[in-house]
């Protein structure tokens, strides 16, 4: 009976993760374009403007699901580990577990991204831009931004994460029950605009170094040599270029991906 619970646990979490994040990446796909082109080096409108907003969708309809399901399977599994075994206390055990997840996801987001992001910077399709990467940089090229991502990721699941179940605890005991989904949705939003708008700098250093050409000073750069240059040319606006759309994409991704999870 405890391993049958165990691996309805676990298909309750990838169904959960894959459907959230299904949700989120479709519906809200022509924010995150926006943002991107915003964050590009060319520039809004010479990356595209306002046309095309579907463009890279392709990769994203492909990777979500799996992406979305590995995260909850790991950050899931971490979480018991880290808080039963290890016996690390709530909070820190829901940052490990979320940082060990994001590292994991990342084998499939970095490749998802660096398609998508040149799909929508560009006028070739998800898979001219895969058959591309692969032909002129090979496999590694599908992972260029890896380091950078991770230095994305890892902060913003430790404010997200944490957040979203210290809100909806603070919100259960003040009202003596648990959060009902509706009340998670509004946890999740609050805890993904924040950890948006706080980790945009990040953001905007991984897409430049997606899409700087091969061989280029971004292409082989850190966040911290990207986001001097960028600082440098573009000032403290230019760090939080596309911050706008991606606090509301994130915030509503947020809603909806963290609250679809719950109701799991």
């Amino acid at each position: 009976m405890e391993t049958n619970v165990k691996q309805y646990n676990y298909v309750k979490f990838l169904a959960g993760g894959a459907f959230a994040g299904l949700v989120v990446d479709l519906s809200l796909f022509p924010l995150d374009t926006i943002k991107t082109r915003l964050q590009s080096e060319l520039g809004f409108w010479k990356s595209g403007g306002f046309r095309n907003v579907y463009s890279g969708l392709g990769s994203v309809a492909v990777g979500s699901a799996p992406n979305a399901a590995l995260f909850f399977v790991t950050y899931e599994s971490m979480k018991i580990v880290l808080s039963k075994q290890v016996q690390l206390n709530d909070r820190t055990a829901q940052m490990a577990a979320a940082s060990c997840g994001e590292a994991v996801a990342c084998l499939i987001r970095v490749p998802t991204e660096v398609v998508k992001q040149r799909s929508q910077t560009s006028k070739l399709s998800s898979l001219e831009n895969l058959r591309v990467t692969v032909k002129s940089e090979g496999i590694p090229g599908l992972y260029r931004g890896y380091v950078t991502t991770l230095c994305r990721e890892i902060p913003f699941s430790f404010i997200q994460f944490p957040l979203w179940e210290a809100l909806k605890d603070f919100w259960s005991q003040k009202q003596g029950k648990r959060v009902n989904p509706m009340q998670a949705t509004i946890c999740g939003a609050i805890a993904g605009g924040t950890a948006a708008f706080i980790t945009t700098p990040l953001d905007v250093a991984k897409t430049r170094v997606m899409l700087a050409k091969k061989n280029s000073l971004h292409a082989s750069a850190n966040f911290v040599t990207v986001l001097r240059a960028v600082y440098k040319t573009s000032g403290i606006r230019g760090c939080f270029a596309g911050v706008a759309p991606r606090v509301l994409w994130i915030s509503i991704g947020g809603a909806l991906f963290l609250g679809s999870y719950d109701t799991k």
